[in-house]
């Protein structure tokens, strides 16, 4: 039994609430009707808690060393991940508690009760107009669990929350109509179960077998398109505000309540806000936000878009995706009719992101082309995700937008689809791929030491020449037809050139005055990518 959480604890209790929201997510999103039926619930507190996983475990180690500092870690990603009214609540919960234990090393008995505590004053504040019988009510009383030793205070403020989500049909008649409990304060009562088994080092429990605090028939869910909210407003609107104050942020809030509701603006505590609200003015909503900030990761849903469960909500057999960096290589897919999500060189998509575009194509095939190695776990999620909704999602291995290409050169939605998704991943597979990159900084490579402004060059992977920088449209050219030889030695009739955002004038015409020289027989095909992580991107077939 541990008598307090150090951050190894704090990461394994994060894990554990990913592992059980995961499990309990389908019940959850079924039992969700305040104040109308929804199916996200359960969804959106996973991917909140899973973006914040996700921020712990890519945290440089120095941030994350003590248990206050990982909690704090969490809070941010679950901030900057959150989804619907739960995910912010379920955020804000884990600024209290961060907020509370921001310089213990450890988390013991009476930093936890004064985490929850604070924790729930957070969520509380983030909600426009709280509701009896809601995630806050069971939160509340979980928040006033106490004891002597950081595993009563766990348990009695699991056991006060399990009876405070017993008790929300007695507060809220349409929970009572529907024979269920609160969806959020279920998840919530999920998260705390799992924080016992942590302290007690238990296995969590991810059976989903009693849900309901209340029995009812399995069938009787109904699946609507929002989480909360009155069905006089027919559009989500939701951000990322930055740059914003406290003083800014209480102005938003008034704003957004005079435009809709389900209104939430909830921060992490160092000027990033989360930002959510039902309403009809979309223009009104966002000028809102730059008024008070930087506004950024707009999402707008329009509920009426809502797909429908089963076959009909498919409106084509068979599409494409693919995550693409650069403005032109993403024309360049959109021409061939591939559904894009555009990707910022800095800051990569989130699982959620490419789900909304693989289930936004509406197709009842889709294939997946991620097109970089960073990617692919992203596809994988995403696919995942969509895979559990009833969609068939299939992620082409290839690790390079050329691959990418080489794929969709060969596809044809005239095939079956498992000879199509095979033709592709052939082709994805027969295209090498090079590229040439510029060092940021100093280190050391397979081949040697490489100063920071060197011309790198690489082939499948891996670096097999340096160019001492700087990075002069010479140094680049002869890094680019190095890399080009070093690569066709193994033969090759075809050779793809992307060029990147930084890629010199001059690049183009190099390679092909030294192909023309050099090999004859290969053909090259340029094209402007725009890309910014690489000046230039190569592919051999």
């Amino acid at each position: 039994m541990l008598e307090a959480l150090d951050a190894g604890e704090v990461r394994r209790w994060a894990a554990a609430c990913v592992e059980s929201l995961d499990a309990h997510r389908a019940l959850i999103d079924r039992i969700n009707v305040f104040p109308v039926a929804d199916g996200d619930t359960g969804s959106n507190l996973l991917h909140t808690l899973r973006a914040a996983l996700e921020a712990l475990l890519r945290a440089p180690s120095a941030d994350r060393s003590t248990a206050g500092a990982a909690l704090t870690v969490l809070a941010k990603g679950a901030v900057t991940g959150a989804r619907g009214n739960s995910g912010v609540i379920a955020s804000q919960l884990l600024r209290g508690m961060a907020e509370a234990a921001w310089s213990a090393p450890v988390v013991d008995a009476g930093v936890l009760a004064a985490a929850l505590a604070q924790g729930s004053r957070r969520a509380h504040a983030a909600v426009s107009e709280p509701a009896p019988g809601t995630m806050l009510t069971v939160l509340a009383a979980a928040a006033r669990g106490s004891g002597d030793s950081l595993h009563d205070v766990a348990l009695n403020a699991a056991r006060a929350a399990a009876a405070a989500l017993d008790e929300t049909p007695a507060q809220l008649p349409v929970l009572a109509e529907a024979g269920v409990v609160d969806a959020g304060g279920r998840g919530v009562v999920v998260l705390l179960d799992a924080l016992v088994a942590v302290i007690a080092g238990e296995p969590v429990s991810t059976t989903a077998a009693r849900v309901d605090g209340v029995p009812r028939p399995p069938d009787t869910a109904v699946v609507a398109a929002r989480e909360g909210g009155s069905e006089l407003y027919g559009y989500e609107v939701m951000y990322l505000l930055e740059d914003a104050s406290a003083e800014s942020a209480d102005r938003l809030r008034r704003a957004l309540e005079d435009l809709g509701d389900s209104v939430s603006v909830a921060g992490d505590g160092d000027a990033l806000w989360t930002v959510h609200v039902h309403c009809n003015d979309i223009g009104g909503a966002i000028e809102a936000g730059i008024d008070a900030g930087r506004p950024r990761r707009i999402r707008v849903a329009r509920f009426a878009d809502a797909v429908p469960d089963g076959p009909a909500r498919y409106v084509r057999e068979r599409a494409v995706v693919a995550p693409v960096r650069g403005d032109d290589l993403a024309d360049l897919f959109l021409a061939e009719g591939v559904a894009v999500l555009r990707v910022d060189d800095g800051l990569p998509p989130t699982p959620y992101e490419l789900l909304q575009v693989i289930t936004g194509t509406g197709a009842a095939h889709v294939t997946v082309l991620p097109g970089h190695p960073d990617l692919t776990a992203t596809a994988d999620e995403a696919a995942a995700r969509a895979v559990a909704a009833g969609q068939d999602v299939v992620v082409v291995p290839c690790a390079s937008p050329v691959q990418a290409l080489a794929a969709l050169a060969v596809h044809d939605p005239r095939r079956r689809a498992g000879d199509d998704v095979v033709a592709m991943a052939e082709a994805a597979a027969a295209t090498r791929r090079g590229e040439v990159v510029v060092a940021d900084a100093d280190a050391i490579t397979w081949i040697g030491p490489c100063a920071q402004g060197d011309v790198l060059g690489f082939a499948d992977g891996e670096v097999v020449l340096i160019e001492p920088g700087p990075a002069t449209p010479d140094a680049v050219s002869r890094a680019a037809v190095g890399v080009v030889d070093r690569m066709l030695a193994a033969g090759g009739e075809l050779v793809t050139a992307l060029l990147g955002a930084s890629a010199p004038d001059t690049l183009a015409d190099a390679l092909a005055e030294h192909l023309r020289l050099t090999r004859p027989e290969a053909d090259l095909a340029v094209h402007r990518a725009g890309q910014g992580d690489a000046v230039l991107v190569l592919g051999l077939e």
